[in-house]
């Protein structure tokens, strides 16, 4: 990535960019939890259409970020930023396996209920959080390193 000089660019944009469709699929996702949007629409039919999306926007974003931080690896685990949007991504997780393991288990319980358990709009309220968290960390990044 060094001695190139478009790689940079080009992987740094395909991660904002994949950063951005994931976001917004997301955001979207939880606004249906949280009885916002969709509301006529079936939970596990929102899920069904975009868990493909998320978990190959997901895929693609760690690549990419992966690839940024070995370009410079120690400038980029000495920034704060980039331990707590680590931090972060890995609470972002354990927040779907928990969704995943309680209230999402049971999601054709209340499927077509207008009224979302409260489980559901916790674990969508703590997603909202926690991905403008680690965008406002990973923007922090940039900022925080020494200029090249």
């Amino acid at each position: 990535m060094r001695e190139s000089t478009w790689a940079e660019p080009i992987v740094e944009t395909v991660h904002v960019l994949t950063l951005t469709m994931f976001l917004g699929f997301a955001v979207l996702l939880d606004l249906r939890l949280l009885g916002i949007c969709l509301k006529r629409r079936r939970v596990s039919d929102v899920l069904g259409q975009l868990n493909r999306w998320l978990f190959a926007g997901f895929a693609v974003m760690v690549v990419t970020g992966t690839l940024l931080f070995c370009a410079d690896p120690v400038s980029f685990y000495s920034t704060f930023f980039l331990k707590a949007k680590m931090v972060m991504l890995v609470l972002a997780g354990l927040n779907i396996v928990v969704f995943n393991l309680t209230v999402g288990r049971k999601v054709a319980e209340w499927d077509l209920d207008s009224r979302t358990p409260r489980g559901a709009k916790v674990a969508s309220i703590v997603s909202i959080v926690l991905w403008v968290l680690i965008v406002a960390a990973g923007r922090a990044i940039a900022y925080a390193l020494p200029p090249p």
